[in-house]
């Protein structure tokens, strides 16, 4: 199902201010928050752990591929041997699915990793690294990390604002970060803005387009990036095997980019940064299409459910094109408290300068309408 995008007039806007931050300074530069376990939660509210519902991480609902399933099974004999440094059975998997090289792809422990590693080869300290504001905060993380200065663009309609954001790159300016979906927004950026974007930046910018929720797109919304690699030599397309695959307890993603690129990353890489189970399981989900549409339809099902939950509550929310929405509930604290207490996690964003919203993930049918169930009684409504 396509969800159509919502006049910017009909969005409520959240209050924020432009920052070019020193490290350390902007909320966003702190480490960045786990969420909150089932056990956790059982113990600190007295609650039974199968009662509870977590909808925080963005995790598919379904569980893991049965084909990933059954990989795990066969490679737990050999749990005593390291896994293959290069990660070569992967890659070739990788390599068949998207037609790239062998030689452009670096394998990390989850997208987070290669996000880092990436920072680690294009950034330095003097340098500067451009992301939007309302984006995932990883991006500072990283750049903070290896002394690099951060400049956080405005967002435009709770996104990117590509126009800000080019005009924003300076002499000193190493890499730009766009997650397309974004996180925690869900906002979509079409393939022409994009391509714009790509053919204005100087050729010295590394542009990390991180794609960690494109497995929920549809055909037509999806951008070509994997043949913008041959034309546009600092492309970095980061992607993740830990939603849409269902594998985030193993922590695998991949980066794809030009081989010069690719090896400049593969360079700061530890050698078995993904362990052996990640490494056959991710491979085996990848020839799982069978699950990959089953994902996406409970996705968009789900999606549907909350957002006419939310209209039924007369509740505002941000459209989203991931598996995830945020949703305006007025005082967010207060109600993601009141919702613990009923059983239910969430996310707050506050943190990401989204005041008075929380953001939910798509769950199955049954976890979704809890979820509405404890929220309209968080608002007494």
């Amino acid at each position: 199902m396509r969800r159509q995008r919502k006049p910017e007039s009909s969005l409520p806007r959240p209050n924020y201010e432009t920052h070019r931050q020193r490290p350390g300074v902007h909320p966003r530069h702190r480490p960045l928050p786990a969420g909150q376990t089932d056990l956790e939660l059982a113990r600190e509210m007295g609650l039974n752990e199968s009662d509870i519902v977590k909808l925080a991480s963005n995790e598919n609902p379904l569980g893991i591929s049965p084909k990933a399933r059954a990989a795990i099974e066969r490679e737990l004999n050999d749990l005593a041997l390291y896994p293959d440094g290069n990660g070569f059975a992967l890659k070739m998997a990788i390599a068949g699915k998207l037609g790239v090289a062998l030689n452009q792809i670096v394998l990390g422990n989850g997208s987070n990793d290669v996000l880092e590693l990436a920072a680690r080869a294009f950034l330095k300290p003097g340098a500067s690294a451009i992301y939007a504001q309302h984006a995932l905060a990883v991006y500072p993380l990283a750049t903070q990390a290896v002394g690099a200065t951060g400049i956080e663009v405005p967002a435009r309609d709770y996104g990117h604002d590509l126009d800000a954001m080019l005009a924003a790159i300076r002499d000193d300016t190493g890499m730009v970060f766009i997650a397309n979906p974004n996180n925690p927004t869900g906002t979509l950026l079409s393939a022409a803005a994009l391509h714009a974007f790509l053919g204005a930046v100087p050729e010295h910018v590394a542009v990390v387009l991180d794609e960690a929720y494109g497995e929920f797109l549809e055909p037509g919304d999806r951008a070509p990036s994997v043949a913008w690699l041959a034309e546009f030599p600092n492309l970095i397309v980061t992607r993740t095997f830990s939603k849409a695959y269902g594998l985030a307890g193993l922590r695998v993603g991949y980066a794809l980019a030009q081989a010069d690129m690719a090896d400049l990353i593969n360079r700061v890489r530890q050698p078995f940064n993904v362990n052996s189970l990640a490494l056959t399981a991710a491979a085996a989900a990848l020839d799982d299409a069978a699950f990959l549409a089953r994902s996406k339809q409970v996705n968009d099902a789900g999606m549907a459910q909350l957002i006419e939950g939310f209209k039924a509550l007369g509740l505002a929310w941000i459209p989203s094109w991931g598996n995830f929405v945020c949703v305006q509930v007025g005082d967010a604290a207060a109600v993601f408290q009141t919702l613990l207490r009923n059983g239910v996690i969430v996310r707050p964003v506050a943190n990401y300068g989204l005041h008075g919203y929380l953001r939910v993930s798509i769950g199955l049918p049954e976890q979704n309408a809890r979820f509405l169930s404890a929220l309209q009684g968080a608002l007494g409504k």
